[in-house]
């Protein structure tokens, strides 16, 4: 094997292309990040506006270094990103994710553990709608686009769905009060879910979506606490106590015991469609037997 082949095959290697794209994605948000906020504090707006503003620029640039680092780096076109059938995607995101968290309040209410205390104007909205963009875009377009989709082209749909949605999950243990608890619900619920919803899909927009709206409407809407965000500000104040089971604890919502079932019966609905469509790929060994 010449030098040239070697060096080919090395940046072809599955875990190359998956360190490189973090590698890439990383430095990018941290990037855009620095000079947003050396840009952005000039413009004399609201904090919240700056936020906004801040998360759409990464938002943008995340997905523009996805799309064209992968463009030429795997010479193919982007079809992950394809705008065919963006709206029935955009729809059916916001309304999955909006529907599960809902389901998860409402179960929290009628157990007597949430209660709400004030409603305030649509302005409290801005710090969720900032958070839940930047978030859904940079984590679906490094844990979907980047780890699962790069590890299902060799060890197909189901392993790779497993090992992405476990380092999603675990990467959870860095936020604040979370347990080995949260980090197995967080890969159940979310993890499966999202990847999940890409194999149905094989588009980035579904889970980008899911994800938006899971984070906006239980930090934005609800006023929960978000795994990690530090959010401060919410359309409705309201009160959580009771069983950690049913409220999730200090840790949100996420952490609940019907978050863990709805998310992941709502992952295991899409991969049964998915498995009716065709979508799930066998991991090579059994390709190259079939």
């Amino acid at each position: 094997m010449d030098l040239k082949s070697g060096t080919r095959k090395f940046i072809d290697f599955p875990l190359t292309k998956i360190v490189i794209g973090v590698a890439v994605l990383i430095i990018a948000m941290l990037t855009v990040q620095k000079f947003s906020i050396d840009f952005i504090r000039h413009l004399g707006l609201s904090n919240e506006l700056k936020s906004l503003i801040a998360a759409v620029l990464a938002s943008a640039v995340s997905l523009g270094c996805y799309y064209y680092l992968f463009k030429y780096y795997e010479k193919r076109k982007i079809s992950e990103l394809s705008f065919n059938r963006f709206g029935y995607h955009a729809l059916l995101g916001l309304s999955v994710g909006f529907s599960i968290l809902s389901l998860v309040i409402l179960t929290m209410y009628l157990g007597k553990a949430y209660t709400i205390i004030d409603v305030h104007s649509i302005s409290f909205l801005v710090p969720a709608l900032a958070l839940a963009i930047s978030s859904a875009v940079f984590e679906e377009v490094l844990f979907r686009g980047v780890i699962f989709r790069i590890t299902e082209e060799k060890l197909g749909s189901i392993l790779a769905l497993i090992i992405s949605s476990s380092i999603f999950g675990f990467g959870h243990l860095a936020n604040q009060n979370s347990t080995i608890f949260s980090a197995i619900a967080i890969t159940m619920e979310a993890g499966v879910l999202l990847g999940a919803a890409y194999i149905y899909s094989r588009n980035l927009w579904l889970p980008i979506f899911i994800h938006f709206a899971w984070n906006f409407s239980e930090g934005g809407i609800y006023g929960a606490v978000i795994s990690g965000s530090g959010l401060n500000k919410s359309l409705v104040t309201s009160k959580i106590s009771g069983s950690e089971l049913l409220t999730g604890g200090a840790f949100g919502p996420e952490n609940s015991l019907q978050a863990l079932m709805l998310g992941l019966i709502v992952g295991l609905l899409f991969l049964w469609v998915a498995r009716k469509q065709g979508n799930i790929i066998a991991p090579f060994w059994k390709r190259k037997n079939s």
